[in-house]
């Protein structure tokens, strides 16, 4: 197993796992994703849909490092999660709520960082 090969897994196992735990609170009602969905705009009803969006693209992102064959599917998830995460990034900005603005920040510069070891892989 090469460096590059450890990293790609390293950081995408990280990536799934961040997005299916966060996927999990929503699911959940916790509180404080209650809190940050109301501080934005994000209507209550988003939620299980939003979380829904993160499981798929924590699945995805597992099944494109699983075997090469699959690697354009962890592709697309990576693509995905961060279209999601771009638009969590512009409900921030736009309710200009920027306490909390590197939680959003952290899961695009993971999906990003998956994105771009997966296709140079």
């Amino acid at each position: 197993m090469t460096g590059t090969h450890l990293t790609l897994l390293v950081v995408t196992l990280l990536t799934a796992a961040a997005n299916a735990a966060v996927a999990a609170a929503d699911l959940a009602g916790a509180r404080f994703v209650l809190a940050n969905s109301a501080e934005v705009g994000v209507p209550r009803s988003w939620l299980p849909r939003l979380a829904a969006l993160k499981l798929a693209g924590a699945a995805g992102l597992l099944l494109g490092i699983s075997h090469a064959v699959l690697r354009p599917l962890g592709a697309a998830a990576a693509c995905g999660l961060v279209l999601l995460y771009l638009g969590a990034l512009t409900f921030h900005l736009r309710a200009r709520v920027l306490h909390n603005l590197a939680f959003p920040g952290f899961y695009l510069a993971s999906a990003v960082a998956s994105l771009a070891l997966i296709v140079s892989f």
